[in-house]
């Protein structure tokens, strides 16, 4: 039995995705998502994807990439997953220093990954000289057994519509994305200020369902959202919640979350997934009353290079 690990080629899609759902079952992908991202994704990120494969079979792939987008050079990222019935065959080690050696000759000078919290998964990362720096749990919920709060109206001034409302002019969700995700509590700073990228990436990513994605709008102005991503096999993810900063302390991203799972649970959705950074407490109080229980969690770990 040998384990190789090459680059990836379209063929793998399918497969690719099974392993990461097998690996982190809280992810939501497909094939169509995984050959999107790779050919979708910034030049400047040089993002890229390895599979470990085993007799011709894959058992593990990593992706990786620089941070673009951050105001910070150097930034580069891996996460690597295994199926968990073919770990302990040295593939998580084999993609693990691929990736970095690519990252390293692409000039990173810090070297980000997840790893799940468990011994195991820690001692991986510290083995490799990691160390590690924030903490993250997935949350999960029930749709079809569990009990979402009453849907509530909304004050008179807020309007919750859908994202596919701004299908002939999604600018107004790129600014509202863009806000929110530069206050997101993390180790790299984004900016979002590329709009033909946003356009790409994720505004016509094939996981992001623009009925389900809800946004709250005051007097006219987007002002809270809920990013909803699913994958046609019942499992609904939530990408980004956010408010924008004048809008905040009104309960609008509670309110926007909320309508989304109703819709959700509505359309056939039977599971629901979402993450939460340990230091987001607000989030986490959301995500706790509308019914979510934490399923796994993961810390951050970070290398230094040079």
């Amino acid at each position: 039995m040998t384990v190789i690990v090459r680059d990836f080629r379209p063929e793998d899609a399918a497969a690719l995705a099974q392993v990461r759902r097998q690996a982190l079952p809280v992810l939501v992908s497909t094939a169509e998502s995984v050959l999107h991202d790779v050919t979708h994704m910034h030049p400047d990120a040089h993002y890229g994807l390895l599979v470990a494969e085993e007799d011709g079979e894959v058992i593990g792939t990593a992706d990786a990439g620089l941070a673009h987008d951050s105001p910070v050079p150097g930034q580069g990222y891996l996460n690597v997953y295994v199926h968990p019935e073919r770990v302990h065959r040295g593939a998580g080690a084999l993609l693990a220093r691929t990736a970095e050696e690519r990252l390293a000759a692409l000039g990173a000078t810090a070297l980000f990954c997840w790893v799940l919290d468990t011994p195991a998964d820690r001692g991986f990362a510290e083995r490799r000289g990691y160390r590690a720096s924030r903490s993250s749990c997935f949350l999960s919920l029930d749709l079809v057994h569990g009990t979402l709060p009453p849907l509530a109206a909304p004050p008179a001034d807020v309007e919750l519509r859908a994202a596919a409302d701004f299908a002939d002019d999604p600018r107004p969700l790129f600014a509202l994305d863009a806000e929110t995700t530069a206050d997101e509590p993390g180790d790299i700073d984004a900016e979002l200020d590329d709009y033909e990228q946003w356009l790409r990436n994720t505004w016509h990513h094939p996981l992001l369902d623009q009925e389900l994605t809800t946004v709250a709008v005051v007097d006219g102005t987007p002002a809270a959202f809920t990013a909803a991503r699913t994958d046609g096999r019942g499992r609904y993810f939530t990408a980004m919640t956010g408010t924008a900063r004048a809008f905040r302390g009104r309960g609008l991203a509670k309110l926007a979350k909320n309508a989304s799972l109703h819709r959700a649970r509505a359309a056939g959705c039977t599971e629901a997934f979402t993450g939460n950074d340990a230091s987001n407490g607000p989030m986490l109080a959301v995500n706790k009353w509308l019914g979510y229980e934490v399923c796994t969690t993961e810390v951050r770990y970070v290398r230094e290079l040079g």
